[in-house]
């Protein structure tokens, strides 16, 4: 058997004695294994579709915009409440990101992004002089197309 793992061996001899000690903690050990492994899967799957599921909004400051400590304050309170209102999505999918990314013009744009369960929470503003803007997307056209009808006779 190969033992390169350390504490491997350490393992098995225990398994080993829980099995032949006591069959009925093994199988508890077993079952509990299981569960542990249920739960993760289904924690990284409700993570992973959260994931896929947020939504974007732009930051667009003021000329004026020049915030003390208070604000910020409040801002940081305003983003924590993204998370609390995500519900029950684990923190991987509910976690708010701030993009940063500059156009070809030179221009530097600020984005928000968050789980869309929080979305009320992502479009208000988080600080005075700041304009929360949703970005108008298309949505994809899809050609309809009719089946000719059928004659009915009379």
């Amino acid at each position: 058997m190969n033992t390169n793992l350390p504490g491997l061996t350490t393992l098995l001899d225990a398994a080993h004695l829980i099995a032949r000690s006591a069959p009925y903690l093994a199988a508890l050990v077993l079952l509990a294994g299981i569960a542990a492994g249920l739960i993760g899967w289904r924690r990284r799957q409700r993570a992973e579709a959260a994931l896929a599921d947020r939504i974007r909004v732009e930051l667009v400051p003021t000329t004026s915009f020049n915030p003390g400590a208070e604000a910020l304050s409040r801002a940081g309170h305003h983003f924590a409440r993204i998370r609390h209102a995500a519900n029950d999505i684990p923190a991987r999918g509910a976690a708010a990101r701030l993009h940063y990314t500059v156009t070809a013009d030179g221009q530097m744009r600020c984005y928000l992004e968050g789980p869309a369960a929080a979305g009320a929470v992502l479009r208000m503003p988080a600080y005075s002089e700041v304009e929360v803007r949703t970005p108008q997307t298309v949505p994809p056209a899809h050609s309809v197309r009719f089946a000719p009808a059928q004659e009915t006779r009379r």
